[in-house]
């Protein structure tokens, strides 16, 4: 990218985030920083380091020699992605923030204030790449296969794409820190952000109690057996094995196999009876799909319908590597994938995103599965 432009850069305290920022500048692009806050009901929690980002984005920008603006996008937070979070955890699922927080946040109330501001293009620390095709644009995986993050980013549109750049793209985590150093920036050894997005790392459950009602109901084994009492479904997700209290049970019936010793994982949620259904050890067939029905599918490039005849690669969850598989639009707004291979715990309201080798076509929220 020659042509010298005005860039506004989303900075959010962070290492990756700040180096995109260095490298748009060193590039002669005129760089202005912005620091999103979108939190502020428990602004003063121990687990919130909203300020402390703040004043690491504040440096960087000094060293950098740029601008940095804060803005507020709480409002739009709390109403296009914590609602909706909200929402699925009541109905036993369990959603993904971040692919929401991107689609409506950083790239919508972000990309919308930073064109207010004169911008050409935006820039966040994202490890993805962009690539215009025939007058299309085209999201493609970051080239660090450990911190790829396309995943998170399959629901924007063309529009979106369009304006935006991703500097770190083509770099991997190792050298981002090098560089980080070299350059002096003061975030260089700073931790990478994990936990809810915007909200930040925290006890999830005792963070979601205080919005959503525990309704207590049955644990049951797979032989039908009561062997427990949950808090409500919503806090837990298929393939838990922390935090469900009851490791200590012996299993009569798999003795001889050694099976007692195994840890128990959530397998399923019968919503309208509230039960929760356990299983011994991390191969119990109950854990594996051969299929799934995902609904709303978002499409990168809406040509991106036009690859489901062929074999595609697909995450259920991110961080997972690719499986192999079919798909087939059933509606305009619903698909259904069936996997080479059976895929572990296959959880409703996560994203399943669906991939052309390195290129992401887009997804959908999955919706249920077929065990194997």
């Amino acid at each position: 990218m020659s042509e010298k432009k005005r860039i506004v850069v989303g900075l959010s305290g962070g290492v990756d985030s700040a180096v995109s920022a260095w490298l748009l500048k060193k590039q002669g692009h005129e760089v202005v920083g912005i620091f999103m806050k979108n939190w502020e009901d428990d602004d003063n929690d121990e687990y919130c380091s909203t300020k402390q980002d703040f004043i690491d984005a504040a440096a960087v920008a000094d060293v950098i020699g740029i601008e940095l603006e804060h803005v507020n996008f709480a409002n739009d937070y709390k109403d296009r992605v914590f609602a909706e979070f909200l929402h699925e955890y009541k109905a036993g699922r369990t959603p993904n923030p971040d692919v929401l927080c991107n689609a409506e946040i950083k790239f919508k109330a972000f990309l919308d204030h930073a064109m207010r501001l004169g911008a050409e293009k935006i820039a966040t620390g994202h490890y993805a790449r962009v690539r215009g095709v025939l007058g299309a644009y085209q999201l493609l995986k970051g080239l660090d296969p450990n911190k790829d993050q396309s995943y998170f980013l399959h629901r924007l549109s063309q529009a979106q794409l369009s304006k935006t750049i991703f500097p770190i793209g083509e770099i991997h985590k190792t050298e981002i820190r090098k560089m980080a150093l070299e350059i002096g920036l003061p975030n260089a050894k700073k931790k990478d952000s994990t936990g809810i997005c915007f909200i930040g790392e925290r006890p999830f459950r005792e963070f979601l109690n205080k919005y959503i009602d525990s309704q207590p109901g049955p644990i049951k084994d797979d032989k039908g057996r009561v062997i427990g009492e949950h808090m409500g479904l919503s806090f837990y997700t298929l393939g838990q094995r922390q935090g469900l209290k009851i490791g200590g049970l012996k299993d009569p019936g798999a003795q001889r196999g050694g099976g007692d010793h195994e840890p128990w994982f959530v397998a399923k949620k019968d919503v309208p009876t509230k039960t929760l259904f356990v299983v011994r050890g991390h191969n119990h067939p109950w854990l594996y799909s051969n299929s799934l029905r995902a609904i709303n599918t978002s499409w990168v490039d809406p040509m991106g319908m036009n690859e489901l005849g062929g074999e595609l690669g697909a995450k259920t969850r991110y961080r997972q590597a690719d499986a192999k598989c079919s798909a087939m639009l059933d509606k305009l707004d619903e698909i259904t994938v069936q996997f080479d291979q059976p895929q572990w715990a296959v959880t409703p309201g996560q994203s399943l995103v669906l991939y052309d080798g390195e290129v992401c076509l887009g997804g959908a929220i999955i919706e249920s599965s077929t065990p194997i």
